[in-house]
């Protein structure tokens, strides 16, 4: 992100409650800016036809690209930052139609159908005129919101202050190479407890942490459209054909794919 980055106004409709709106969708293209720490007592659904999304919520990381959507419920803190030029298509969900609606935010696979139905929300406008066929397609929206499931594309972090710091140090470098004993030194514990605080604060190993931390910079880097082999190097493969193995292992797909994906 380049040195102009601006703060991103907090949109009002997730501060609207009305039952007889039960859904309200925005679009907007948004170029190098952040959101800052807020909350809104609707739900919200965030995806982006182009661009990529760093997302933080509940001290998790989420990087959202065009095969994926964000499902953030009322009043949850959250802070996104838009790469470069995003497409944002967002939907509002007012609290009185949460019934059987997701408790707590995930990413996850958009279909191509919900895709279209939020292009169709948002296609009503703002002023609140829900006609009987309109109703119709919130209330499939609606249930295909009920079905979506979260996606492994997120990373936890930590306010824990002694891990804090070496996850810091993980972020601001993501393709070193140094062993979980050099972090644990330069932070003053053993290698056994950096370990067990890893598992303990973030759910997962160091080495688990660190191949995700790898997996997000890369999804968010072929969102940017970085060639396969610039990305390898800069993420601290040797050779594009080991990044390529460890990022079909975990995502079931090639990296190549996954761009074909995202322009489908």
């Amino acid at each position: 992100m380049n040195s102009d980055v601006r703060t991103y106004k907090v949109v009002d409709f997730g501060f609207q409650i009305n039952p007889d709106l039960p859904v309200v969708g925005y679009t907007e293209m948004v170029t190098d800016a952040v959101c800052i720490s807020h909350s809104h007592p609707r739900a919200q659904l965030i995806y982006a036809t182009s661009g990529v999304m760093n997302v933080v919520v509940n001290n998790q990381i989420w990087v959202v690209n065009p095969l994926q959507g964000l499902w953030i419920p009322g009043h949850t803190e959250h802070q996104v930052t838009f790469q470069k030029d995003v497409n944002l298509y967002s939907v509002y969900v007012d609290p009185s139609f949460m019934d059987g609606l997701p408790k707590v935010s995930f990413s996850f696979d958009i279909s191509v159908f919900l895709k279209q139905l939020v292009f169709k929300i948002i296609s009503f406008g703002t002023d609140g005129d829900i006609s009987p066929s309109k109703r119709r397609i919130i209330d499939v929206f609606l249930d295909e919101l009920a079905l979506i499931e979260p996606s492994a594309t997120f990373l936890p972090t930590t306010n824990h202050e002694r891990l804090q710091k070496v996850v810091q140090l993980l972020l601001n470098d993501v393709a070193s190479k140094n062993t979980i004993e050099y972090y644990a030194d330069i932070s003053f514990m053993s290698s056994k407890t950096l370990s067990r605080l890893f598992i303990k604060e973030l759910g997962m190993n160091f080495s688990d942490w660190r191949t995700r931390l790898k997996l997000l910079e890369a999804i968010k880097r072929l969102g940017e459209k970085q060639s396969i082999k610039e990305i390898a190097l800069d993420l601290g493969y040797e050779t594009a054909s080991a990044f390529i193995f460890m990022f079909k292992k975990h995502l079931g797909t090639t990296p190549a794919n996954y761009i074909l994906e995202d322009q489908k």
